[in-house]
């Protein structure tokens, strides 16, 4: 590739990347968008009309398990009995007394993680982004809400978002684009057990069509977003920011192209980069600009292989910062069996929230937020499959008859909460590990410290509260991240500020150092947020890393020197 042939190299196709690659085409740049996985075809690959769709679940082109490893997990204690996993058929999840993993969920492909994402399109608590200053935790954001909000409204009807008028928990200058979804049978009567407790169920943003938007169907309410949408109405980012970016002239596409070393000059700039294909071929390509988008587990590993003589520790991390203040997802779920059919095992996966415990100091004696809403399909609990091997005890025909009833009857509260840094959650270099190309993976570490649980401990508690007063007497299943890891929003690991001695990048995502080098994913972020879902904030910030970038690239400012 001559340096002439793009002005942009875009790492990453999930929400920053793909939000990122589209902005710069609409800045007039051109733009060359790498991608390590492969691209989907929603009507073809998505396996929703097969009958083994529930077994299938997201049908993995390129199955993400190996892609990282875990360091070992805390050791468990009695005093946090109440936290563990169990199932009433199969017991404890996790029978011993060290925390397990299930591993990092994402997805390696064009669109990323936003392929089998449950379309949740939420904007970041402003009082969220001030978590050192509020409260002594954490870092405060390099920017407010104030300034992220006109991005928000510019993706929001762009990617189609669903929402309600009632929903007052964030400032806003423009009203959703799309009329809130109605809310299902079962989530009504959630709602109504929430309201009982004096809690406020509203309708949930979603970027999954209310009506036919931007060429797209309405939703159908097949509830199999978490396996992919076949029919193209949730706004993924391949059908939404790299469709326009494609249809721009101005972006050229690679796919299962691996980058796997940055190379830096000495002038303070990324001069190229090497990739791998899938033969094993490695080549090295020159740059002008990098936008690094990988996620906030891989976006770390790469800069920390990316070794040069004045970067023995990896490039921009002259602050020592990168990889760690990783975040994670702390999470927790209660099912049981609602007396009423609810045909729960359809409609959208979260289509109503609670948001009265998302501000940073909404907890009584924790700082950190959190947030409620049904969880019956992120509970992977909509089939018979497993009604059969989950909910309903026994063998033989009485089993047969059990699934047949309580198949609908499910009824799940979900939360998911602030996750902080803390010094012993991080991503470095396994010393062992090596993939394909024979790299160090990336080794996550994890640790949930007393606050956390307390956090967690809150959320069980209502969980279970909500959903007892939503008429279920029956619980057979709970599970959390107190003794499971399993992580599909992960923060952190390169984080942006104003002190180069204390963050990686600064406010519009640009290396402290390299000029020429920008990170535009998750791992910018300095707090975690209560539970809200990131897609959205990702490519907010994205677009204003974009912005910024374009009006440098026209300046020269990113050039080497003549």
């Amino acid at each position: 590739m001559a340096d002439a042939d793009h002005d942009v190299v875009v790492i990453g196709s999930g929400a920053g990347g793909g939000a990122a690659a589209w902005a710069l085409c609409e800045q007039g740049l051109r733009v060359l968008l790498l991608e390590a996985g492969p691209a989907y075809v929603p009507e073809t690959d998505y396996r929703l009309h097969r009958s083994d769709w529930e077994t299938a679940r997201f049908p993995d082109k390129l199955p993400p398990a190996d892609r990282q490893t875990l360091a070992p997990l805390q050791a468990l204690e009695a005093r946090h009995d109440a936290l563990r996993s169990w199932n009433h058929v199969r017991g404890r999840v996790v029978p011993g007394d060290t925390r397990r993993s299930v591993g990092y969920s994402h997805v390696v492909g064009l669109g990323g993680s936003t392929l089998h994402f449950a379309g949740e399109a939420h904007r970041m608590h402003p009082e969220a982004m001030r978590m050192a200053s509020r409260f002594g935790v954490a870092a405060d954001w390099p920017v407010d809400y104030a300034t992220l909000e006109p991005y928000y409204t510019r993706i929001e009807r762009l990617i189609g978002v669903a929402g309600s008028a009632d929903d007052t928990s964030r400032p806003r200058s423009a009203p959703y684009p799309l009329p809130p979804h109605p809310r299902s049978y079962a989530s009504q009567r959630l709602a109504a057990g929430a309201e009982a407790l004096g809690l406020g169920f509203v309708p949930n943003p979603l970027a999954a069509l209310s009506k036919p938007y931007d060429g797209r169907p309405g939703c159908n309410y097949c509830a199999g977003c978490l396996r992919g949408c076949p029919r193209r109405d949730k706004g993924s980012v391949d059908v939404t920011f790299v469709r326009r970016a494609r249809e721009s002239g101005r972006c050229e596409i690679r796919t299962e192209c691996q980058v796997t070393r940055l190379v830096a000059g000495d002038d303070d700039r990324i001069r190229a980069i090497v990739t791998r294909s899938t033969d094993g071929l490695e080549r090295e390509e020159r740059v002008r600009s990098v936008v690094l988008a990988a996620g906030a587990v891989e976006t770390p590993r790469l800069l920390l292989l990316s070794t040069a003589p004045g970067s023995p520790d990896g490039i921009a991390n002259d602050s020592g910062q990168v990889g760690r203040h990783f975040m994670e997802t702390l999470s927790w779920y209660t099912s049981g069996l609602h007396p009423e059919p609810l045909g729960s095992h359809r409609g959208l996966p979260s289509d109503s929230i609670c948001w009265d415990f998302n501000a940073p100091d909404a907890i009584d004696g924790v700082v950190g937020g959190c947030r409620f809403s049904p969880g019956t399909a992120e509970a992977d609990l909509l089939g018979p499959v497993s009604h059969a091997t989950r909910v309903v005890r026994g063998f033989g025909r009485a089993h047969q008859e059990g699934v047949r009833d309580a198949l609908g009857r499910v009824l799940t509260v979900a939360s998911i909460g602030e996750s902080l840094p803390g010094p012993k959650s991080f991503v470095d270099l396994d010393p062992v590990a090596r993939d394909a190309a024979g790299n160090a993976k990336a080794r996550i570490h994890s640790h949930l410290d007393d606050a956390e649980l307390r956090r967690l401990t809150f959320m069980a508690r209502t969980c279970r509260e909500i959903l007892a007063a939503a008429g279920v007497e029956e619980v057979f299943e709970e599970a959390g991240t107190y003794d499971l890891f399993f992580s599909t929003h992960v923060f952190g690991t390169c984080r942006m500020g104003t002190d180069p001695e204390t963050s990686v990048v600064d406010a519009f995502g640009r290396s402290h150092r390299f000029r020429n080098l920008f990170v535009a994913d998750a791992s910018v972020f300095p707090s975690s947020g209560g539970g809200e879902s990131p897609s959205l904030t990702i490519e907010a910030l994205a677009l204003r890393t974009a912005e910024h970038l374009a009006a440098r690239a026209r300046r020269r400012e990113l050039d080497a020197p003549a």
